[in-house]
Parts: C-alpha cells; sequence; structure tokens
C-alpha cells in the first residue's frame, strides 16, 4: 500500500472542501488518513487462498455429523461504491468438517481479514464461505451476513433503521433448508 500516495491525495480532499491542510486539527491527518487505511483495508493485499492459507489451522473432528456453527462475529468493511462504513456488523457461519475442524479463533480472524476490504455485502459472504471451505476442506458452508451500511443510514436515503441481510449457501446448505435453520 502506497502510504504516501494516500497521505497526499488525502491532503488534496482537504483542499477540495475548501479546508486548509494546515491549520492545527488537519495537520497530521494526512499521516493518520493513511494509516488508518493501511489497517482497514490490510485484506487488500491477501487473495482467498492466501487468507485461507494463513487461518487454516486444522484439528481432527470427533464425528463427521456434528455442524460447526458461530453466530455473532462482528466485523466492519467499506463498501465500494462510496468507501463508506458498513457497520453494526455480525456474521454467522456454520459448516459440516469432513474429519477436521477449524480452530475456532480461525473463524473470527477470516471473517475479520475478508472483511477488510473494499466489498460488497453480497461478495463479502461469498469470501467467507470461499475461505471456510478452503481453509476446512469441507463443500458444506453457510454464512449469514446483517449489516447497517452509512452510504444507507448517514447520505442517500438516510434511512437509519435499515439493516441488509445476505445468506451464502455452498454444498449441502445449498439443498438443505434444515442446515440453513442452524444460521436463522
Amino acid at each position: 500500500m502506497d502510504t504516501k500516495a494516500i497521505e497526499m491525495h488525502i491532503r488534496g480532499i482537504l483542499e477540495a472542501l475548501g479546508e486548509d491542510p494546515e491549520r492545527e486539527g488537519l495537520r497530521e491527518t494526512p499521516q493518520r488518513v493513511a494509516r488508518m487505511m493501511e489497517e482497514v483495508f490490510e485484506g487488500i493485499a491477501y487473495s482467498n487462498h492466501d487468507i485461507a492459507q494463513m487461518f487454516g489451522k486444522t484439528f481432527e473432528a470427533a464425528d463427521d455429523s456434528t455442524a460447526v456453527v458461530m453466530k455473532d462475529i462482528t466485523v466492519f468493511s467499506y463498501c465500494e461504491h462510496h468507501i463508506a462504513l458498513m457497520y453494526d456488523m455480525t456474521v454467522d457461519v456454520a459448516y459440516i468438517p469432513k474429519g477436521r475442524v477449524l480452530g475456532l479463533s480461525k473463524i473470527a480472524r477470516i471473517c475479520d481479514m475478508a472483511a477488510k476490504r473494499l466489498q460488497l455485502q453480497e461478495r463479502l459472504g461469498s469470501d467467507i464461505a470461499e475461505i471456510i471451505s478452503e481453509a476446512s476442506g469441507s463443500p458444506d458452508v453457510g454464512v449469514v451476513i446483517k449489516g447497517c451500511h452509512s452510504c444507507m443510514t448517514a447520505r442517500g436515503i438516510r434511512n437509519a433503521s435499515a439493516k441488509t441481510v445476505t445468506k451464502t449457501w455452498r454444498g449441502e446448505f445449498r439443498n438443505d433448508p434444515e442446515l440453513r435453520k442452524l444460521l436463522d
């Protein structure tokens, strides 16, 4: 990530807004924004495969008939259309182990890293499902995401109560309504 270019462009945005980038409160803003972007967009540097490799620590599963379900994983992201914050997001993930289970913290880390990209909520669900599938070795994955989008709540229509829900089904989750109920 080119933080010097980000600093230069943020300074230009401040000037285009009619602000003085040399005033006390803004003097270090370009550097702060560049550091923030480096942090919140860390996932841009990694492919889904890279993330699966980073967080693919698995353990032998005692029973293949058990579904693993993790709910209320909190993430935030930025919409690629407005670079607007997607917030109050929760991710629910379920998968059916095929001989191996992921370390539980790895599921949350996968969700967090996939969200650290310019995203669409629909693609975020698909990315998480793809990464969980590769990391766990299971084709049977479900992902439900609920979240607010500041492009809906703070601008445009300004509908503060609007929430977006997306559901991604892979493998057996696509065909089995009983499995999908695990994420209701």
